[in-house]
């Protein structure tokens, strides 16, 4: 445990969720050199919210401030290299475990039995509310709370959609692969089709146009709902890329897709004053 800015934080092992492994040859690693990286926690609705941070350890005035949005997997070395990645170009980024009041992804070998049994009780209500509360405390550790953004990927990619729905302070926001329409629960109460009348930050999402679990007909409901609402936000799809196409550790990277994206994700936030 080491203690920067009055931040505690304790280092990670860099373990991938057992529903995906072995991971693939393409895996990035990013190291830790210049940065203040590991995990922490935040009080969060009576509870104590663990999260992964990283951020530059030298710096000046505040640093502006991205929301990474796990996976299905949970927060696993992927979206822990994600932040770190972010941190490299200047941000604070910091993941908050969004399933950890439901239980731990870490247990669960199976991607279907993790859906089921922990993903799907996870209620939105309180991933939003968990995002405020992460988001307040980054401001409160370093960061700058006018310059909020938030990113997320697969299951991280809808709530991304969501919040930029829900936090009037957000600057902009970019979802990666995130599933726009989807049958509606009491956990799960809307999508982002539905909240796109809503949207009040600008919103970036990136699809892969052969990606099964996102139809092309789904992707287009959103832009007519975006048209419709008159909404600052836009969808890019990859023609050649599958689901997951920036996840480096999974068969379905694709390194030039994902290379594009992250590039326009660092020029969204900088075209929306995040940075």
């Amino acid at each position: 445990m080491t203690t920067e800015n009055n931040v505690e934080i304790k280092p990670t092992t860099p373990t991938f969720s057992p529903a995906v492994t072995p991971v693939a040859g393409t895996t990035i690693h990013t190291d830790t050199e210049g940065l203040h990286a590991g995990e922490t926690t935040i009080p969060s609705l009576g509870k104590e919210l663990p999260a992964y941070l990283a951020r530059p350890q030298k710096y000046t005035g505040k640093l502006p401030v991205v929301l990474v949005v796990q996976e299905i997997f949970g927060v696993h070395e992927h979206i822990r290299d994600i932040c770190r990645r972010l941190a490299k170009q200047g941000y604070l980024a910091i993941a908050p475990e969004l399933y950890f009041r439901q239980g731990d992804p870490s247990q669960y070998t199976d991607i279907g039995e993790l859906f089921s049994k922990l993903v799907s009780k996870v209620p939105d209500n309180q991933v939003l509310s968990d995002l405020d509360h992460a988001a307040h405390w980054a401001c409160q550790n370093g960061g700058d709370a006018s310059k909020l953004a938030i990113t997320g990927f697969c299951w991280g990619g809808r709530i991304t959609w969501l919040y930029a729905a829900h936090n009037p302070q957000l600057k902009a926001a970019v979802a990666w692969y995130g599933k726009l329409v989807g049958d509606k629960t009491l956990t799960n109460p809307s999508y982002p089709v539905d909240e796109a009348k809503d949207l009040s930050a600008p919103v970036l999402g990136l699809y892969g146009g052969k990606d099964n679990s996102i139809s092309q007909e789904s992707i287009e409901k959103m832009r007519q709902a975006i048209r419709a609402a008159n909404a600052d936000a836009e969808i890019v799809v990859y023609p050649e890329a599958d689901h997951a196409f920036n996840a480096d550790y999974r068969p379905t990277y694709h390194p030039e897709a994902a290379a594009d994206g992250w590039q326009r994700m660092l020029d969204w936030f900088a075209k929306y004053g995040v940075k």
